[in-house]
């Protein structure tokens, strides 16, 4: 363990606040609730943490050589501090997690911050090796991942419309006719002044080549539909 100039101080973070302004501008710039601000000061935050721990180390081991008398006393667990980081960014990552219409939104951003803090204290603690290689492994999976790798989730698809027989047909045939799987099919009937209004909810599984959004434009063109939207599983 050796003292930290100020050099290395500064080195550390100003490479804090790039690998995490590189993540916090991914976030901004699909207008998530964290941008490249809040990304860079947590990061900072957790790096001027973990060098605050590595001088509290190294004073530590300092008085240890000059006091030998008070070696059974001192103590300095490079660990300690470092924890309350890992457990304190829960509570701003949460902030970031909203639910709007029962669908969860913010879990990458709160993972993100999780994620540089724990590239702030790589940096602080100067494990440069990992910190870098932390720093590729999550830029990758945020920008590149979804190029790679295409999930299309299982949704519900809510359609209310009008006369059963002729519209829910059309339904059937445009399911048919661009592959569409239906693993499960709920129906309900109100009664809306003198019109009957039917609601199907479907469980829908797509073809690589369609989106919801495409489902829910063509269908949405059909005279009969009242309302269609999808409803997270």
């Amino acid at each position: 363990m050796y003292h930290l100039t100020l050099i290395d101080i500064v080195g550390r973070l100003l490479l804090a606040i790039v690998v995490s302004g590189i993540i916090g501008y991914d976030r901004e710039h699909k207008n998530r609730p964290a941008g490249i601000k809040t990304h860079m000061l947590v990061c900072v935050g957790a790096c001027i943490l973990a060098l605050v721990q590595k001088e509290i180390g190294y004073n530590a081991l300092n008085m240890a050589i000059s006091h030998p008398n008070l070696s059974g006393v001192l103590r300095a667990d490079d660990a300690r501090l470092i924890a309350q980081v890992v457990s304190g960014i829960g509570f701003l990552g949460a902030g970031t997690i909203m639910v709007e219409h029962r669908t969860v939104r913010g879990l990458t951003t709160a993972a993100s911050l999780w994620a540089v803090a724990g590239l702030g204290i790589a940096i602080g603690m100067g494990n440069y090796a990992i910190a870098l290689a932390a720093a590729i492994v999550v830029i990758g999976v945020l920008t590149l991942l979804q190029r790679v790798i295409h999930v299309n989730p299982m949704k519900r698809l809510e359609i209310q419309y009008h006369h059963k027989l002729e519209t829910k047909q059309f339904i059937q045939d445009y399911f048919e006719a661009h592959h569409i799987t239906v693993n499960d099919v709920n129906f309900k009937v109100t009664q809306n002044d003198d019109l009957q209004v039917y609601t199907n909810i479907y469980e829908i599984e797509l073809p690589k080549n369609i989106s919801y959004a495409d489902v829910i434009e063509d269908i949405s063109l059909n005279k009969n539909i009242m309302r269609i939207q999808t409803i997270s599983i």
